[in-house]
């Protein structure tokens, strides 16, 4: 939307939808060539891009405030509405599973549309792929993770309320609801800008994800849970190039040929399964291991856990049976790698007593 408002236009077999996004692999390339250069000069990209979303976000709610009409408002949460009956892959695995009839709305639509909006909020668990990278883990990692979530549950929330008291919540378009509410007022230079700060947005979403990933890799790697050689770290870039050059090829054929809406359902899922593991892993390494040094301690164990778990579960319930068909054949694969080379190979395995000569990333040049 934010280049046909500025006046450029893509043909549409190499827009979004096409048969090729060539803005996302373009997009995909720089910041893969930003996130090998180095941690610092990512995060100082990153530093600015989230600067412009939050004047965006900022923006649509100190600007959207004079639009609001309350009898938008009125009814808050909409009643339930019967739809269309959806069957086969298409429909939520819970419908699939209990035969509920399909409804719109209501506290049902409300938790489904948690799960799909559950993206929106990816971002903040990665902060801990980095901990070797942070000069005070300990301190800054908690502080980092769960101030961005409070920040992060503010500003949708009001950014939610602003924009469905400026436009009905059955008129907005899904696909950029900020501008087209800005749109319908007339206010088509607020559009243009709002779908600037989309575009940031959605950049740091992807750079976040993309050192996330590489980080991760690099950690198993390291570990021999994966070949070592992804694990190479560059002389003048102390980052890991390798996994990075790997993470940025796979993201660029996803990003370029899959469909969106797959993409959102896949990494909602995917994180979301990642929340319940780590949920359940810590009341079993409370039993298991109560003697291991830790230096984060979960609060209320196990109430708090059993909770998370039990909440992250639901919400992967509410994605569709296609979604979680990948998911499984991606977890098959996982297996397959897993007891295929993983565990033969793992540093544990090979050497009890630990491997100190291992690679490290650093904070930048």
């Amino acid at each position: 939307m934010f280049l046909e408002n500025i006046g450029v236009t893509i043909p549409p077999s190499i827009a979004y939808g096409g048969v090729v996004d060539l803005p996302a692999v373009l997009l995909v390339l720089a910041l893969g060539v930003l996130v090998t250069i180095g941690i610092k000069e990512s995060l100082r990209v990153n530093l600015v891009l989230v600067g412009i979303k939050l004047f965006i976000v900022l923006f649509v709610v100190v600007a959207g405030i004079g639009f609001i009409s309350a009898e938008n408002y009125h009814p808050f949460v909409p009643p339930a509405q019967a739809t269309e009956a959806v069957t086969g892959l298409t429909q939520p695995l819970l419908q699939a599973l209990l035969g509920l009839e399909p409804t719109a709305f209501g506290v049902g639509g409300i938790f489904a549309g948690a799960a799909l909006v559950f993206f929106a909020y990816i971002g903040f668990d990665v902060v801990a792929t980095t901990a070797e990278e942070t000069r005070n883990p300990q301190r800054d990692l908690p502080i980092g993770i769960i101030g961005s979530l409070l920040i992060c549950t503010v500003l949708y929330c009001a950014v939610a309320i602003v924009v469905t008291g400026m436009v009905p919540y059955d008129e907005l378009d899904p696909k950029a609801a900020l501008a087209s509410a800005f749109e319908a007022h007339g206010e088509k230079w607020m559009a243009t800008l709002i779908s600037a700060g989309a575009v940031a947005g959605l950049t740091t979403v992807v750079l976040t994800l993309m050192i996330g990933a590489s980080r991760v890799v690099f950690a198993m790697s390291r570990d021999h849970l994966l070949p070592a050689g992804l694990a190479k770290v560059h002389p003048r870039f102390r980052t890991p190039w390798v996994i990075t050059i790997v993470v940025t090829l796979v993201t660029l054929v996803v990003a370029g040929f899959t469909p969106v809406g797959v993409l959102e359902s896949m990494v909602n899922i995917g994180t979301l399964s990642a929340f319940v593991l780590v949920s359940v892993g810590v009341i079993v390494l409370r039993r298991t291991r109560p003697d291991l040094p830790r230096s984060f301690r979960v609060p209320w164990v196990p109430v708090l856990p059993l909770a998370a778990a039990a909440i992250c579960l639901y919400l992967m319930l509410n994605l569709e049976v296609e979604t979680w068909l990948r998911f499984l054949v991606w977890l098959a694969i996982g297996f397959v790698v897993y007891f295929a080379y993983s565990r033969h190979h793992s540093r544990l395995e090979r050497n009890p007593d630990g491997d100190p000569d291992v690679p490290q990333v650093s904070e930048g040049r």
